[in-house]
């Protein structure tokens, strides 16, 4: 039984964002950080992932959508995302083994949540969406592969945090940590005594970008952080976006 676990969804390779969430006081007190996928897929690839794996086993990995594409870029082949094109050429060998080697999705024994089952699309698939509005009868169509004792499931991929009840069961969504949409700020979630707490840190949108632009070879991360730490992109058109994948009618502009 794991007593606290903070969660961490969506870093996509943004050290500066993932190294401030790390110090925080309640992710370096949480007995387990959990990973929700998507790991490394962004300017920053290499040394995510090395500060992630110098965490050792307090670090819970599961495999998210883009960590399968930067296998398959490692591996020869192209991605139509060009930063995810640039990480994938970037990793070491042993980088690829181990987002190869990534389960998704896996469950953990929390002390006042009983199993907690943690994916990154939904528990079923790593790139399916589901939203926060999905009608009841979606929610039962994506947790229909749930066991019946696990009565809290915790995802990612759509970089919202929210959390709500399905049928008795907790869903909850940390956000993102490396390109949150809504607010600036990495999000995260931190399970403890049965209460799951939705958390932002703190940080200056400038700031972050300088950060990545100082840190990063990737030839396009001066414009990659002016899009993505620089400038924070509103929940509302994140959701219409997503809305035609996750099976709801198309949202008005």
């Amino acid at each position: 039984m794991v007593a606290s676990v903070a969660v961490l969804s969506d870093v996509h390779g943004v050290l500066p964002a993932l190294e401030a969430v790390l110090a925080e006081p309640d992710v370096r007190a949480a007995e387990r950080i959990v990973l929700t996928g998507d790991i490394a897929a962004g300017p920053l690839p290499v040394e995510t992932l090395d500060l992630l794996v110098s965490r050792g086993e307090r670090v819970v990995w599961v495999r998210g959508n883009a960590d399968r594409e930067l296998v398959a870029v490692a591996r020869g082949a192209t991605s139509a995302i060009d930063v995810s094109d640039w990480a994938g050429r970037q990793l070491r060998p042993d980088h690829v083994e181990l987002l190869d080697g990534l389960p998704h999705p896996v469950t953990l024994d929390v002390d006042g949540f009983g199993p907690v089952l943690f994916c990154h699309g939904t528990p079923r698939d790593d790139d399916e969406v589901v939203l926060v509005d999905s009608s009841l009868a979606r929610w039962a169509e994506v947790l229909s592969v749930v066991p019946g004792d696990v009565r809290t499931v915790v995802c990612g991929h759509t970089h919202m945090p929210f959390q709500r009840l399905v049928d008795r069961r907790l869903v909850v969504n940390p956000g993102s940590v490396g390109m949150p949409y809504g607010r600036p700020g990495p999000h995260w979630a931190l399970l403890s005594d049965g209460v799951v707490t939705l958390r932002r840190t703190a940080i200056d949108p400038d700031e972050l970008g300088d950060a990545v632009v100082a840190a990063s070879a990737y030839p396009e991360a001066r414009a990659w952080a002016d899009e993505y730490a620089r400038t924070v992109h509103s929940d509302a058109e994140a959701l219409r976006v997503f809305a035609p994948r996750a099976g709801h009618p198309a949202m008005p502009e």
